[in-house]
């Protein structure tokens, strides 16, 4: 156990008897008045006259994982689950801490395989495996996490969403774009989803679609320059060379350094960047560089 010095607070309670309860019931007072090192030392203490207390185990965990101190933490929940091997809650823990803070994302899988053995139906624990198999490019068996979810909790905005994205980065484009539907329907605004479909429908050719997706998501964050930028694209090789100009000019503005370097690069522009018009914004920006 790390090292902490005795704080004013513990001299009082040096002094009383020792028992486990005592040092127990002081560290829930600690943590409820979020005086977390101080309630950390405490259930330090308890755990020294009861060694293999599942919940001075756990909530020490849970303090450490608020002090930043990931890996302790982890740790903490991982002596908790060796005391009760079947509760629930010290796995998903430890699991939420491997996948959201160390991006130990087999770890975690294994974290959230041990809680499912627990609570087989639960949402969350299939949800974050999905997260998990997805970081890993286990776009598959992501997809299988996130339907198992949804089995659970069929409305789950983040369930679809997260789907849709697994299913297009395996390349299932339709699929996808099936999937953000469904979390459009409980997100009709949601800026991600409208710009997700986007991008699987300009994958798919289906330009015109595309930028009404885009146009959607713009409504939802007006500076968002992905999706000006991908309506630029879209409008290129439709052939529309004047809403093309003026979505870039929008990216451009939005991030000179990055879209400027693009529209150079991008193999799509050739024509564009022969354009009257769009020469002389860009002349217009280096004017401006210069002063």
């Amino acid at each position: 156990m790390r090292n902490i010095h005795s704080y004013s607070i513990y001299r009082p309670l040096e002094c009383r008897p020792d028992s486990y309860q005592g040092w127990y019931q002081q560290g829930h007072i600690l943590q409820q008045q979020q005086l977390y090192t101080d309630a950390l030392l405490s259930y330090e203490k308890a755990l020294e006259y009861y060694p293999n207390d599942y919940w001075s185990w756990y909530k020490r965990g849970a303090i450490l994982e608020i002090l930043g101190c990931y890996q302790e933490a982890a740790d903490s929940y991982g002596r908790a689950s060796q005391t009760q091997p079947n509760n629930y809650w010290a796995w998903y823990d430890r699991g939420c801490i491997y996948l959201e803070e160390l991006e130990k994302y087999t770890l975690a899988i294994a974290c959230f395989d041990k809680a499912l053995e627990a609570h087989p139906r639960d949402y969350w624990c299939q949800y974050r495996k999905g997260e998990a198999n997805h970081l890993l490019g286990e776009y598959e068996i992501a997809i299988a996490c996130f339907d198992l979810a949804l089995q659970v909790r069929s409305c789950d905005y983040w369930a679809w969403y997260r789907r849709g994205d697994s299913l297009r980065l395996c390349g299932k484009l339709e699929e996808a774009i099936a999937s953000y539907d469904r979390s459009l329907e409980i997100k009709p605004q949601d800026y991600w989803s409208w710009y997700q479909r986007g991008v699987s429908l300009q994958q798919l050719g289906r330009l015109s679609q595309a930028i009404d997706s885009y146009d959607r998501a713009l409504i939802a964050e007006p500076e968002d320059e992905p999706a000006w930028y991908n309506r630029a694209c879209s409008y290129t090789l439709l052939g529309n060379i004047e809403e093309a100009i003026t979505s870039l000019e929008r990216a451009i503005n939005l991030y000179p350094e990055k879209y400027l370097s693009l529209v150079q690069s991008n193999s799509i522009f050739s024509e564009l960047r022969q354009d009257r018009k769009f020469k002389s914004f860009i002349s217009q920006l280096d004017l401006k560089d210069r002063t």
